[in-house]
This record gives structure tokens, sequence and C-alpha cells, in this order.
């Protein structure tokens, strides 16, 4: 979408303090702590872009709150898997060899969009060190919760979701859809007899890059729009607008619970 169409289908520029009232309305308050899915096209034209949403976000929250958004670099990841675009076979050995390790500080997101992209570079902002599913945070409970990210499972209990988890947080879809919303595989990963699979990225050991292999669960979103039809509809969801955007806000604990439902009872039938 070209930013003439995105300006035409806005109906008021969207300002900081103006996203920061709509959050509040949604539900948004002093001292949550959010995990944001986001999409900056679908908020219509936003006066000062990610920036402006990431201070609205802050402002939100305040000095007490925690703001945290998914900070994924999937390119980190076998070649010999990868479908957009596909790569030469004849080029496998050599990104295995060549691929630059995972460095938090360095290594761009992806797919995540540009306000993920920012923030993880943002001023305070701490990233976890999965070198594939990273999540970055701000603010009160930043460091407890990106400090450990196990490399597998990387959706576990023991990671920044489980961390989310025992905190409580909140769950804010900007323009996202269920589809985008992480805190499910948390479910994932409690399913009895979940398959597995094996994994590969560049990653520093000791000092030296190099190639390493793991074996994790074989994280399936495809459910999760699914799953979303029936959770809107449990009186745990909040939906409203901030800027052109269709938003909701809702507990990271009902919908990791509410997919693990769901899954349990659904997924080896489909």
């Amino acid at each position: 979408m070209s930013e003439k169409d995105i300006v035409e289908r806005t109906r008021r520029p969207n300002t900081v303090s103006s996203m920061q009232i709509q959050m509040q309305e949604l539900g948004v308050r002093e001292g949550d702590i959010l995990l944001v899915h986001s999409s900056l096209s679908r908020m219509g034209w936003v006066c000062g872009g990610p920036q402006a949403v990431i201070q609205a976000l802050l402002s939100a929250v305040g000095a007490e709150g925690t703001i945290v958004m998914p900070a994924q670099s999937g390119d980190w990841s076998d070649p010999s898997e990868w479908q957009n675009p596909a790569v030469p076979a004849s080029w496998v050995e050599t990104i295995y060899r060549e691929m630059p390790a995972f460095d938090p500080a360095l290594t761009p997101t992806r797919g995540m969009g540009r306000i993920a992209e920012l923030f993880r570079s943002w001023p305070g902002s701490l990233r976890s060190a999965h070198p594939q599913v990273s999540f970055a945070a701000h603010g009160r409970q930043a460091a407890y919760i990106v400090g450990e990210h196990p490399l597998t499972p990387q959706f576990g209990e023991s990671s920044p979701l489980g961390r989310l988890y025992a905190l409580d947080a909140k769950v804010l879809l900007i323009g996202a859809g269920y589809d985008s919303c992480t805190c499910m595989h948390l479910a994932e990963t409690r399913l009895p007899g979940m398959p597995r699979k094996r994994m590969g990225t560049a990653v520093l050991m000791n000092g030296v890059r190099e190639w390493r292999w793991f074996e994790d669960f074989a994280y399936d979103a495809d459910d999760f729009a699914r799953i979303g039809i029936p959770f809107d509809k449990s009186g745990h969801v909040a939906s409203g607008r901030i800027g052109e955007a269709e938003c909701r806000l809702f507990g990271v604990r009902q919908a990791a619970d509410a997919a693990e439902r769901w899954l349990r009872a659904n997924r080896n039938g489909r």
C-alpha cells in the first residue's frame, strides 16, 4: 500500500497523544506489561511513523509498565527449508559456512514490521538471545522477560512467553490478527505428542561463530486464526481502534489457555 493510499483512507492524523488516548480507551493501563503485535500501514497515516507509535505505547504504560515485541529473525535458519524465496541447493553449504552469527544488537528482524524493527534498537530496549525467535522489551520487567531465552524449546515455559504468562501480561494486537499471536505457541509446547523437527542456525559459541543444529517442536500457527473465532466471544477480549487499525486487547494467560484447550480438542483431527 502506497503512502498516498494510506493518507486517503485516514480520517484524521494519528498522533502520539491521540493514539495514547485510544490505547487507554481500549483498556491499556499504567503499569501494564504488553506484548504488542502491530501493522503500521493498517493504522492509517501516523504523524511520526513508528517512532510515534512506540512513544505512545511507552507513555500509555508509564514508568512502571513494560512493552514487549517480537524481534524474530527467521532467516537465521536452515536455508534448505527456505521458501520465500527458496535459494538454489548449491548455495546451502555456503550459507551454513558463511551466515554471520546472530547478534542481538545487529541482526535485523524479518517480517515483524517497521514498529518492531525500530523498537528492538530503541534506547533502553533489551533483546533476548535466541537467534531465530527473540523478543525485545523496554520497561520495568524487561530484564526479567528477555534475560534468558533457551535455544529449545524456544517458546516454552522458560522463554519470554513463559515469563509473560507468569506475569499475567496482556497482548495488544494493532492491525494484526490472531495468526500473529505468538503467545499461542506456548500452548503448543504443552501438547502431548507434539511433533518435533531439526533446526539450525548460526551462533557464537565461546566467541567463535559456528552453525549449530538443535531439535525443537514443529510449531504451526495455521490454527491460530481459527482459535481466535471462539476466543473473541469468550468475554476476555476488548476490541477497538487505534488510528484506522482494528485492535484487540486480552490476557496472555487467557489466550494461551484457550489455545491449549482448542488444540487438544481439535488439532489431531484436523
